[in-house]
């Protein structure tokens, strides 16, 4: 018997192993949603479909259960193309699936997977960014094979967690947060149900060094903050924001008194340029990212459903209008006062005025600037074509450069 006992338990630390998150299936992933074939992923494009008909095979790979629309895995909706919805009309569809556990509550995990397309839609920091494609590996499709490896080890790893799991791949991020906005006044489940939703937007480019892991959401729920801070390590340094709020999907999520937390590696030089392409993901990072998503969600799973904690807003930029900018990536895991600048975009003000990625934004004009929400009313005070001293730290030294927008 004890023979047997010890067989049994074998063979379930040897499943929950090979159910574990893997580098290669995240780099086939990312390599065929990032490829050229799919020009890009732009909402409701003939590209967005490929990526939407390869993420359903891989839901019915993993036996999920359809939460689509009419017992499918594809939720439609209707959105308008181009800057601010003033471009055409077009359809798109969220991939949902299920993983019932029989629980009284689910967790949502999450991840967009359309991208900017062949850069006509106006959000491409390229110079010229018209007919190239905007392969979009970390933005998001590491997102989405974070979510399929996250699918894959809830479903294989042989225990029956206290949550059922809804997996769902938005489209119409980009064009802002249509998919998700769509879902949660259209659940396919009661929204009560919820217990908090996961959110991987931008997951593929850890870096202990430039910031780690930055986790929005924290102030959402009361156990958040100090499970992140105990997750935090050398290898994985987790940086954490409060705010339920922000220019991805877990937004909608918050606004229906839902607890989010929403996963990012921080930006780069590549995001939203044709450049952002698949042989620039760190994947062993990425499972890195992935196991610590995996100890939140077991923790929370031993516990009842989460408390929703109000948050103070964070403005998401997609929610104001700007007559200037400066182009400019900011960090979003930076604990430095001030705006630190993750990157520069070329023939931008900022990159004419000798900014530089690492640099660390303090005053515009007379305005000092402390964070992110500083430097976005700062914006809004300037004119085109009007020249203001910009103060800025570099490597600890101030100095003052001149911008004109």
């Amino acid at each position: 018997m004890k023979t047997l006992t010890l067989s049994l338990l074998a063979l379930l630390i040897s499943a929950n192993l090979l159910a574990q998150p893997m580098p290669g299936k995240l780099r086939a992933h990312i390599t065929f949603l990032a490829s050229d074939e799919l020009q890009g992923r732009g909402t409701g494009t003939e590209g967005e479909k490929l990526a939407a008909n390869y993420l359903v095979s891989q839901f019915k790979k993993l036996k999920l259960k359809p939460y689509g629309d009419n017992k499918t895995y594809l939720q439609t909706f209707d959105f308008k193309g181009g800057i601010h919805g003033t471009g055409e009309p077009g359809k798109a569809s969220n991939i949902v699936g299920f993983l019932d556990n029989g629980a009284p509550t689910t967790v949502v995990i999450g991840a967009h997977y359309d991208h900017l397309g062949t850069g006509t839609q106006g959000s491409s920091l390229d110079p010229n960014p018209a007919g190239k494609i905007h392969n979009g590996a970390d933005d998001n499709a590491s997102g989405v094979a974070g979510l399929l490896e996250l699918a894959r080890y809830y479903k294989t790893n042989k225990v029956k967690e206290k949550n059922n799991f809804l997996f769902i791949c938005f489209s119409g991020e980009e064009l802002g947060l249509h998919g998700s906005d769509y879902f949660v006044e259209h659940p396919t489940m009661e929204l009560g149900k919820i217990n908090f939703m996961i959110n991987l937007d931008m997951v593929g480019r850890l870096d202990p060094k430039n910031g780690g892991l930055a986790v929005s959401g924290s102030g959402t729920s009361p156990g958040w903050e100090p499970l992140l801070k105990s997750l935090s390590t050398p290898e994985v340094p987790i940086t954490t924001d409060s705010s339920g709020t922000g220019p991805s999907d877990h937004t909608k999520f918050y606004l229906k008194k839902i607890p989010v937390l929403h996963f990012f590696t921080g930006s780069h030089s590549d995001y939203h340029k044709p450049s952002d392409d698949a042989d620039k993901i760190n994947y062993e990072g990425e499972v890195a990212v992935l196991n610590t998503i995996i100890k939140v969600v077991d923790t929370m799973d031993k516990e009842p459903k989460l408390a929703y904690l109000p948050t103070k807003s964070k403005s998401t930029g997609g929610s104001r209008s700007f007559k200037v900018t400066m182009g400019v990536m900011p960090s979003y895991s930076s604990k430095a006062a001030g705006l630190k600048v993750d990157g520069v975009s070329e023939g931008k003000p900022a990159q004419k005025a000798g900014i530089l990625a690492g640099d660390v934004i303090i005053q515009i004009g007379d305005l000092p600037i402390k964070d992110m929400e500083s430097y976005m009313d700062a914006l809004g005070k300037f004119e085109k074509g009007q020249t203001v001293p910009v103060k800025l730290l570099r490597a600890e030294k101030e100095m003052t450069v001149n911008v004109t927008f």
